[in-house]
């Protein structure tokens, strides 16, 4: 009853977005749609078609990995068969105010698969609260662990997150793992699917020089019906992204959900030190430490000691989601600014190493990051100009075309294997357009960040004048940069 509910749902908000669609191409003039028209709405595309052409070129390459190159790999694997085994594994988590349940589905998937795995295992559990460790204990009795499954608790001070990842990678360290050893890095609200740790590991050995890799996610959301299509929509972007750069071995980020690395790697003082107390220089605002993004640290971390990074799409886990706030606008733009911010901190150093070290597409990537919050906001300011300029059958050609090409890349992403919603063309064009505009905020205020779940904030303490001049700073240069895109713009139209 509940899936046909669900259905008769979804092939409703379908219709009503199609029926959107059809009133929109209604509502404009005939001339609009004639090819010998200089108002052809072809036109209005042409706007974005370089901007476009980054998306295609992500999915094509996406799709080489996901179906051609990928299998390539996996058969490979199977064909050497246990010469591919690990020599041991570990299993870390960290966690940090989390609801007991989602704690106790998180604990019992890692040991389940420290038990289904067949490999020696140790299971890492870096906490705080003393509750967390009598829960693990208590899964612990109850799922009677073999022999070759060891426990190991690591107690830490709720400094976050980053320090919770250098102690446990500290106490991984004292277990003297050898060159063959992996160790999972699993956030607390990560849930394993069964086989995921059989499905990653093999990967070290038929990659030398590989230090990490990443899995496929889904996800759970405790929130409304938006917020829960916002995060699938998210993830079923970030499957293709991933495939694409894992067919240069440049994955850009090693989620803190799920990676695994060697163990050579997380046993490495520098890069314990990076993920620890990883900063920027920045020319205005001065030095500042990292307080989010280690995800981005640790990836950072391997592009500068020498290491590939990967991305194994049929290795899966689900996730937990807790909003930050009951209202979707204001979550989602919580978030946006959490993680392009990390984004933001990590892309100029990044760029730094050079063509040699990244390769010309990955460099390119990470070149596209730092416009495309220009960009994405160039249609949309043209079609208002054009519109007060002109005539209003401008903005709604402009809406139609919109509509148009967020349905097409929603039915592409279905080759993803995620589902996809009736939502998801509306959500893209938010994505795009509030994302662009939190982009360009957060831009230039780099050292600003806040974790998501806990009300914790970087501070610097600074003294009264550097504050006052970051802050004020930080606002002309805003002013200063939309003012000249909207001038240029208005110059062009």
């Amino acid at each position: 009853m509940d899936r046909f509910k669900h259905a008769l749902g979804e092939a409703t908000g379908w219709l009503l977005f199609l029926s959107f669609l059809m009133l929109l191409a209604l509502g404009l003039p005939p001339q609009v749609f004639d090819p010998e028209s200089k108002h052809f709405i072809m036109l209005i595309g042409l706007i974005g078609i370089w901007r476009y052409s980054m998306g295609v070129i992500h999915f094509l390459r996406g799709m080489l990995f996901l179906y051609v190159v990928y299998p390539y790999y996996r058969r490979k694997v199977q064909k050497l068969g246990k010469d591919t085994d690990p020599s041991y594994v570990f299993l870390m988590v960290t966690s940090f105010r989390i609801d007991a349940l989602t704690t106790g589905k998180v604990y019992g998937s890692v040991i389940r698969e420290a038990i289904n795995c067949g490999y020696p295992t140790t299971v890492v559990c870096s906490i705080v609260e003393m509750s967390d460790e009598l829960l693990i204990k208590s899964l612990w009795e109850k799922l009677e662990p073999p022999e070759r499954v060891k426990l190991d608790f690591v107690r830490i001070a709720g400094t976050g997150k980053r320090d919770g990842l250098a102690n446990g990678f500290r106490a991984i360290s004292r277990h003297m793992p050898d060159d063959n050893a992996v160790v999972a890095v699993i956030d607390g609200d990560t849930v394993l699917n069964e086989g995921v740790v059989r499905q990653t590991v093999p990967y070290f050995k038929i990659f030398p020089n590989m230090g990490g890799l990443t899995t496929n996610e889904f996800c759970e959301v405790l929130g409304g019906y938006v917020m829960s299509e916002w995060h699938k929509l998210r993830f079923a972007q970030r499957h293709i992204n991933m495939c694409s750069m894992a067919l240069s071995h440049r994955v850009l980020t090693l989620t803190g959900r799920m990676s695994v690395f060697r163990a050579a790697v997380v046993t490495d003082p520098e890069f314990i030190i990076d993920v620890e107390n990883d900063n920027l220089d920045h020319w205005r605002l001065g030095r500042f430490k990292f307080l989010t993004g280690d995800d981005k640290s640790s990836w950072f971390s391997l592009m500068r000691l020498g290491y590939d990074t990967f991305y194994v799409p049929d290795a899966s886990i689900h996730t937990v989601e807790h909003p930050p706030e009951k209202r979707f606008v204001k979550a989602s733009r919580k978030l946006m600014f959490r993680w392009y911010g990390n984004n933001l901190r990590q892309n100029s150093r990044a760029l730094k190493l050079g063509v040699q070290r990244l390769g010309w597409f990955t460099s390119v990537v990470l070149f596209d990051q730092r416009v495309s919050m220009w960009t994405s906001l160039l249609g949309l300011t043209v079609a208002i100009i054009g519109s007060i300029k002109y005539s209003i059958a401008i903005f709604i050609a402009y809406l139609l075309w919109v509509c148009s090409t967020r349905l097409v890349l929603t039915l592409l992403l279905s080759a993803s294997g995620h589902p996809i919603g009736p939502a998801y063309p509306l959500i893209l064009y938010y994505n795009q357009i509030v994302g662009a505009l939190v982009k360009i905020h957060v831009f230039f205020r780099l050292d600003q960040q806040s974790w998501t779940r806990q009300d914790t904030k970087l501070n610097r303490e600074l003294a009264s004048f550097q504050s006052w001049f970051n802050n004020w700073s930080s606002k002309a240069m805003t002013f200063s940069a939309t003012s000249i895109f909207i001038a240029v713009l208005m110059l062009s139209v």
